[in-house]
């Protein structure tokens, strides 16, 4: 149960024994709506029972929160039913009906949205934020609260994303995951177990900030000089275009990774020995290596990634009748749903990649690849390794969200 939802609770079950009874719910209400008709009256200026653009502006200069006229019009669009670009009372009361808040900024938090969770993968869509959040330098409390949740989860999890990588590249030689895993724990050991969890952790800040910043960008250029928000499609090229730009300046660290993952005791005293070997004998290209299908891989992921999340969140919010507010556990389940569907159409041009980064005395390319594995293992082995990576999302989600959570309550970031 998340927090709210305790809260709501709470606040229904007066006799405090676990279950709510249909007085306490009907209390509830009518107290939680005269509360609410005080605060509209806060926002109605003019006091003509409707709330406009203005007037939100102009409560929320009141309450010294920085407010332009477009983000104005889309928290007006969240309460309006019935397209009049006015709130009513009966419009205001049914969205905020099951705030359990009657503070006017707890309120206001609660019109807010959006949650970044790190689950791992490279390709995710970029977080998406609001005006307000980049002026007021809340985005980065969102980059880093995700950032620390990420490194966490990826840390927890490293054994099975070690256990992914192997399969993808050394997967032929091995007959099952169990086979695969007792190789690497009989070379390594236990700790052998989180080889390459370093730089995978490393490469999250500053990919993060190249795709906020390219992702921004590209929104602006394809907004150009219009008010109205941009269209799923707009969104997916955006995202698109800020991953291509974003992996294409880490992109030596996924090499890296890869490297580190799958070498032997011994092959490399640290990450700068591995930089100048890779180096010594193949020059920059060796950092460059399965850079083409990594770039290709990008637009199914992004475009499924983003198209499944907003689909599943528009369908929920349909059937709600727009009055309900998706809550963090919800975007996170659409977001954990649309990245599995994204991974599995990608994963194919992703296990090439792995499998081009890996050491090879050859120079074999992308095509070649794909016909050596369907050759050799057909369809299955396009998608070796798929299952460690489908077993490390659910502790990869659960951990992120607690970190996350408590991350961001420590740097004060609002998230309702």
């Amino acid at each position: 149960m998340c927090p709210l939802d305790k809260k709501l609770l709470e606040l229904f079950n007066a006799t405090k024994n676990g279950s709510i009874t249909l007085a306490e719910f009907i209390h509830y209400v009518k107290e939680h709506e005269k509360s609410l008709r005080l605060n509209f009256s806060k926002f109605d200026k003019n006091k003509d029972g409707k709330i406009d653009q203005y007037e939100i502006i102009r409560a929320f200069q009141e309450l010294r929160i920085e407010i332009d006229d477009t983000e104005a019009v889309k928290l007006l669009k969240r309460m309006d039913k019935d397209g009049s670009l006015e709130i009513s009372f009966e419009e205001w009361r049914d969205f905020l009906l099951y705030c359990p808040f009657t503070d006017l900024h707890d309120l206001i938090k609660y019109w807010r949205h959006s949650a970044c969770i790190d689950i791992g993968e490279d390709m995710n869509v970029p977080d998406d934020f609001t005006q307000a959040e980049i002026i007021t330098g809340m985005w980065w409390r969102h980059l880093v609260s995700g950032g620390v949740a990420g490194a966490v989860s990826r840390t927890f999890t490293a054994p099975l994303d070690r256990l992914k990588v192997y399969l993808q590249v050394y997967g032929n030689q091995h007959s099952n995951i169990t086979a695969c895993f007792k190789s690497m724990l009989n070379e390594g050991g236990k700790l052998g177990m989180w080889r390459g969890n370093g730089i995978n952790v490393l490469k999250i800040a500053p990919e993060s900030a190249f795709k906020f910043m390219a992702y921004e960008q590209a929104k602006r250029f394809i907004q150009g000089s219009r008010t109205n928000d941009l269209t799923i499609f707009e969104k997916f090229m955006a995202g698109s275009l800020a991953g291509g730009f974003s992996q294409s300046l880490i992109y030596p660290l996924e090499v890296l990774k890869t490297q580190l993952a799958i070498r032997k005791s011994n092959q490399y005293k640290g990450i700068f020995d591995c930089i100048q070997k890779m180096y010594y004998h193949e020059g920059m290209r060796s950092f460059y290596r399965g850079y083409v299908p990594n770039l290709i891989g990008i637009l199914p992921y992004a475009g499924i990634d983003l198209a499944v999340y907003e689909t599943l969140k528009n369908k929920y919010i349909t059937s709600h009748n727009d009055s309900e507010k998706p809550g963090v556990p919800l975007l996170l389940a659409c977001g954990t749903i649309s990245s599995t569907c994204g991974q599995v159409c990608s994963y194919p041009l992703a296990l090439v990649r792995t499998r081009l980064q890996a050491p090879r005395p050859d120079t074999r390319t992308m095509m070649s690849v794909f016909r050596e594995i369907w050759i050799k293992e057909g369809m299955a082995g396009l998608y070796r390794g798929i299952t460690p990576n489908f077993l490390k999302v659910v502790p990869a989600v659960s951990i992120s969200y607690v970190v996350y959570e408590r991350c961001r309550e420590a740097l004060g970031v609002s998230m309702l």
